[in-house]
């Protein structure tokens, strides 16, 4: 692996951390909440967005330094993401649908966790390139 990859992997690694935390609390606590389990991960997933967006853009995939925050990055990062998520929504949905709502609060940082590795490759080969 290089050396870029390395580096970009374990700060990608480190930012998706942050983001799990930020949108599972956010999940966690709208569902709890009664909002159903759809607009929580949609909310939740918009929340670890933004900051995972911006912290990835200005330091995990910048460029000399440089951040790759421009309109085209972000166009591509909203439809990577619109994909992820729909595909995260469902996987938590068939989850509560197939057991409870609290099992899919437990399965949630799973699910993310396929999203990230996937997300990975789409953020560093597309969104950010």
């Amino acid at each position: 692996m290089s050396r870029t990859l390395s580096r970009q992997f374990l700060l990608f690694l480190l930012i998706g951390g942050a983001q799990l935390v930020l949108d599972w609390a956010v999940f966690v606590t709208l569902t709890y909440a009664g909002l159903p389990l759809v607009a929580g991960n949609v909310a939740g997933r918009a929340s670890g967005a933004c900051l995972g967006y911006w912290l990835n853009g200005r330091y995990t995939f910048a460029r000399d330094g440089r951040a790759r925050l421009g309109r085209a990055h972000l166009l591509r990062f909203i439809l990577a993401w619109l994909l992820l998520t729909a595909l995260s929504t469902l996987l938590l949905a068939v989850v509560e649908h197939r057991i409870d709502l609290q099992a899919a609060w437990i399965a949630k940082p799973v699910v993310e966790a396929l999203m990230a590795v996937l997300g990975f490759v789409v953020w560093r080969q597309w969104v950010f390139r």
